[in-house]
């Protein structure tokens, strides 16, 4: 017999996780820069640099996302009267939560999937596939619901934009040395001794290692917003029969590629196959869905 877990506790214990992960990312991150900036000779104007350039096209990234996501997705604003369960079942979670209402859109796809996007909860919007709000009852709607709401509520959109941009920093200095060591002597190189070794590893691995975190950080904030969805729903086995029903349909949400996979609720891309064994598991954007069901039926 599993031993049930409160529901406040799945989701303290979930937020102290994520922050753990987060600030060894952070502490990867600097790292990593200190020893490229030792290794190479590089001064702290160059990192400057890029620092300042990998933030600003970060920030646009993540002050239009919203709008570059939903164009990509070729989503639709919610109607009222036609997606009348939709906007109802995210009224009342949003009036529940203290939430402002998000702003809904609908993509006209029959595989059922949703996601969350937006910089901030007063710019928050759920997209929902018409897939999802027919397949599923209201009881599982609102799990789903009350998940990408979580997601808004935890700042999980902001969140992963600034792991993105340290992801990006890592990748976008490790390309600019490698690229200007290739015009340095060999004398030059040779100073730094074992730390110019460890430091051409770094270039190699860092960007790899960069993202294998940022993903355990994505898979981490789904565990999360599916504990908050249950504490705000307060029946978690509302949200474990979606992700079965999500999980057993295994049709390809045609809307989706690698680049907005993370966000919707279940890996949308349903007949990619890039991996295999534990070692895909590493590049997984989500959880194992069993993992995500036993999970929440196993809350109180």
């Amino acid at each position: 017999m599993n031993q049930m877990v409160n529901v406040y506790e799945a989701v303290g214990t979930n937020k102290f996780k994520s922050m753990l992960v987060l600030v060894l990312y952070i502490a990867f991150v600097v790292g990593v820069l200190w020893i490229f900036s030792q290794a190479f000779g590089y001064g702290p104007e160059f990192l400057g640099f890029a620092f300042i350039f990998s933030g600003l096209t970060g920030f646009a990234s993540y002050w239009w996302s919203d709008k570059i996501i939903l164009g990509i997705s070729g989503a639709r604003p919610a109607n009222k009267k036609k997606d009348f369960r939709f906007y109802t079942v995210a009224e009342n979670l949003a009036l529940a939560s203290g939430l402002p209402m998000p702003k809904l859109y609908v993509i006209e796809d029959s595989a059922p999937n949703a996601f969350a996007t937006g910089r901030d909860p007063q710019h928050a919007v759920i997209c929902a596939t018409t897939g999802l709000l027919d397949k599923l009852d209201r009881t599982e709607l609102e799990g789903v619901i009350g998940h990408e709401l979580s997601h808004v509520g935890n700042y999980d959109t902001r969140l992963m934009s600034i792991v993105s941009i340290l992801a990006g920093l890592i990748v976008l200095i490790a390309d600019w040395i490698l690229r200007s060591s290739m015009h340095r002597n060999n004398d030059e190189n040779r100073q730094g001794g074992p730390l110019v070794i460890v430091g051409f590893v770094l270039l190699i691995l860092s960007p790899i290692v960069a993202q294998l975190i940022q993903l355990a950080i994505s898979r981490r904030r789904e565990f999360l917003a599916d504990a908050t969805s249950a504490k705000l729903t307060r029946y978690p086995e509302g949200l474990a029969r979606a992700l079965e029903k999500i999980a057993a349909d295994h049709e390809p949400l045609e809307a989706a590629n690698k680049a907005t996979a993370h966000l919707y609720i279940m890996n949308p891309l349903k007949n990619r196959h890039d991996g295999i064994g534990w070692f895909a598991g590493l590049f997984n954007t989500h959880p194992p869905v069993a993992d995500r069901i036993k999970a929440l039926r196993g809350m109180a």
